[in-house]
């Protein structure tokens, strides 16, 4: 059951690589458009989306000083930090999988 919650939050191709992103990058302003530059392949339509999820589950904040929904910054909060330590395991995971994969395909 744990999981599968976990997997709910952060499930999916977008989530856990915005989380990564914001989380390298907490002196910089994260506006919507450089996250979009910032985060190969992913649309504006998903990363809208995923940016609403991520803030309903406390995970990153968005601060929004005009009207302009394009000025609006966002961040990782100390919530959201807490999933780091599983996404250097992936990261890590996924670098000795590559070796794998080539040193035996």
């Amino acid at each position: 059951m744990a999981l599968q919650d976990s997997l709910e939050i952060l499930g999916g191709k977008w989530k856990l690589l915005i989380v990564h992103y914001l989380a390298q990058r907490t002196a910089e302003e994260n506006t919507f458009k450089n996250m979009q530059r910032g985060i190969p392949g992913i649309s504006a339509k998903m990363l809208s989306k995923e940016l609403k999820d991520l803030e309903l589950n406390l995970m990153v904040s968005k601060e929004q000083p005009g009207l302009k929904t394009s000025t609006a910054s966002y961040s990782i909060t100390t919530y959201g930090k807490k999933v780091m330590p599983v996404t250097d395991v992936l990261i890590n995971w996924g670098l000795q999988h590559r070796l794998m994969i080539k040193e035996n395909g």
